[in-house]
């Protein structure tokens, strides 16, 4: 006669990682063995610091809610399908929180005895049960689970493992440096470099990389007779040195020769020219190791005469944002190289938007990318925001300056256009003449958000600042970015309006950790990732470094480690709002590239369980993360 009690139980689990990965007939067995427990509310399954029990348990209705001592708020709330109490499975040592029913539940006891084989023997099953473990602290960064949570990899698994990646493996140079002082004669460089049979010598100084003089250099100085070749080092040498760390990938090597236009890269310590050089590389012996990789898509974009020749390309990029996802390639990696790889493909389109117009720019000029793509986060064909930033021009040359750029900008929206981004829906493009203004204009309208913080305002300058120079002159906006930053400081009540609206993001969930869904619209029952996930952690994170002055930083991942940095007193938030921010971004992307969309909008019933739970994971970070900045700036104080 059947068990029925036991096959109730095992059609349950089955339905829930990690029960989910073993065959039918072993979960049948477990529940055979599996106690079922009734709690009424408020009832402590463990305490903390309480000796660990024989078994670890399956939520099957009702809600527990887990806190510590230190932090009477509630860390996490399992509800139906989700296990706790793993610590006697993985950890020989006393609960580190409490386990306590929110609401009347009935739990599935697990016998450790009888799981811990399957475990072992299961690796589905121990990955999973190490990544709920792990997650059960704030900070993802556990260094005995370091990057096996939401499938990040430290960076050596993959090279250790995929050989198709040989343009990410850790880049070889040559330790055996040349090197010369900056006296020394052309003549006597000449013939140490022929003797050497190498390409470059390194100028130094006190074993400090001062200078490196190349082939191509004796062509043009010497050969030519600028110089003679008595001449010393000195002289002919470029100067300061280029510089990176040794530390670096193939692909990154030949993208920094190829973003500087340089054939030989210095590396030295740390980085800097402050430090000892360790090694040179050459452009041909990156290229030895190289096949079809980012740097040979970038030289196609670059050689695109036509918007129409870079389409293609836009779509061999995709393809290779596919793979990188496909081999679990760190999100930081992939987002810097297919960021760098879509800065290309923008440049080249102004560049033949350029070639379009009858006269070269009447005055320096900048094209700013605004929002995600400002950000370096835009992964994903989404629609454009962009702005263009002119130098100050005499008021009789006002409107013919202005027509000038809003003509180039209506060339370069329509490229990027042709090339796979779509028009921004509001018009936040350089080609409406609202975000086609002068450094002067620019600086008035800023200065309007910043001191008459509307709603409006306050929406408009969170996508204005988060810009990148994506082509023309730097000074420009290193002047509009100190003229911010200045008058942020002496308003600090926009702070204030920045922390509302940040404060706006709709939760991403409601009660006993259910997702919230849309209500209505077109994608209603659909869960908007971007609203509810991503953007409340890119404002805060915003509004953060804002409040620091810091200008460099436009990356969200990259705002919350420099906060780590500033704040050591809540560097574990951070870090792990860096960290959750990296898996949405990637768990977004993927979504996208199934679906051929951006990925914004999720339909839940096509996720598994298991999809469901590394989500929920990465939502613990956002309530106290918008605790701090409401504590912080009070943005109840707004009048």
């Amino acid at each position: 006669m059947k068990n029925t009690i036991s096959h109730r139980v095992a059609d349950f689990l089955k339905n829930f990682p990690p029960f989910s990965f073993l065959q039918q007939k072993d979960i049948e067995i477990i529940s055979e063995q599996i106690s079922i427990i009734y709690k009424e509310k408020d009832s402590v399954v463990f305490a903390e610091n309480e000796e660990t029990h024989s078994c670890f348990y399956v939520v099957h209705k009702g809600a527990v809610a887990l806190r510590t001592s230190l932090q009477n708020d509630i860390l996490d709330m399992c509800d139906e399908g989700d296990i706790f109490g793993l610590r006697p499975l993985i950890a020989n040592e006393n609960y580190k929180m409490e386990a306590k029913t929110h609401e009347e539940s009935i739990l599935y006891a697990i016998p450790i005895a009888i799981f811990k084989p399957y475990a072992l023997e299961n690796r589905a099953v121990g990955n999973f049960l190490i990544e709920s473990f792990a997650s059960n602290t704030l900070n993802p960064y556990s260094k005995s689970h370091s990057g096996k949570l939401y499938g990040e990899t430290t960076g050596s698994e993959f090279l250790d493992n995929d050989k198709k990646l040989l343009d990410l493996q850790p880049v070889k140079y040559s330790k055996k440096l040349i090197t010369c002082s900056s006296i020394t004669t052309v003549k006597t460089i000449a013939e140490t470099m022929t003797k050497k049979n190498v390409g470059a010598i390194l100028v130094v100084e006190d074993t400090l990389p001062i200078g490196i003089i190349t082939d191509k250099d004796l062509r043009n100085k010497i050969v030519t007779g600028k110089y003679p070749i008595t001449t010393t080092a000195a002289a002919i040498m470029t100067s300061p040195v280029i510089t990176y760390p040794r530390k670096m990938t193939v692909t990154q090597a030949q993208m920094a020769m190829m973003k500087s236009n340089i054939s030989h890269l210095c590396l030295t310590k740390d980085g800097t020219t402050n430090s000892k050089a360790v090694g040179i590389l050459s452009k041909h012996d990156v290229m030895v190791e190289l096949g079809n990789n980012p740097g040979v898509l970038i030289k196609a974009v670059k050689r695109a005469k036509k918007f129409k020749q870079i389409k293609p390309i836009r779509a061999s990029i995709m393809q290779l944002l596919q793979g990188y996802l496909d081999q679990n390639i760190p999100m930081t990696l992939t987002s810097k190289i297919i960021t760098e790889l879509n800065d290309v493909c923008i440049k080249q389109v102004i560049a033949i938007a350029l070639k379009k117009m009858k006269t070269p720019p009447p005055v320096k000029f900048a094209w700013l990318a605004l929002g995600s793509q400002g950000r370096s986060e835009q992964l994903l064909h989404t629609d454009q925001d962009n702005a263009l930033v002119y130098e100050d021009v005499p008021e009789e040359l006002k409107i013919e300056t202005k027509n000038y750029f809003l003509e180039l900008a209506t060339h370069v929206n329509k490229g990027l256009f042709v090339i796979g981004y779509d028009y921004c829906p509001a018009e936040m493009m350089a080609s409406n003449p609202k975000w086609c203004l002068s450094l002067g204009e620019w600086e008035s309208l800023v200065y309007h958000w910043i001191t008459n913080p509307g709603k409006n305002e306050v929406l408009l300058s969170f996508i204005f600042f988060d810009y990148s120079l994506s082509y023309g002159d730097s000074e420009l906006v290193n002047k509009l970015s100190e003229f911010i930053f200045e008058n942020v400081k002496a308003n600090p009540v926009f702070y204030i309006h920045l922390v509302s609206g940040a404060l706006q993001s709709p939760s991403p969930t409601g009660f006993f950790r259910q997702f919230l869904l849309e209500q209505d619209g077109a994608h209603k029952d659909f869960f908007d990732i971007k609203r509810r996930a991503l953007m409340p952690l890119t404002d805060a994170a915003r509004v953060l470094i804002l409040s620091h002055s810091v200008k460099s930083i436009s990356n969200t991942p990259e705002r919350f480690e420099k906060l780590a940095e500033l704040e050591p007193h809540n560097r574990e938030l951070y870090l792990a709002c860096s960290y959750s921010y990296k898996a949405l971004l990637k768990f977004r992307t993927k979504q996208g590239l199934l679906h051929h969309d951006s990925g914004q909008y999720i339909a839940l019933e096509a996720l598994s369980k298991l999809e469901k739970i590394k989500l929920k994971r990465t939502f613990k970070t956002i309530k106290e993360l918008q605790e701090l900045i409401t504590i912080r700036f009070n943005p109840s104080n707004i009048l």
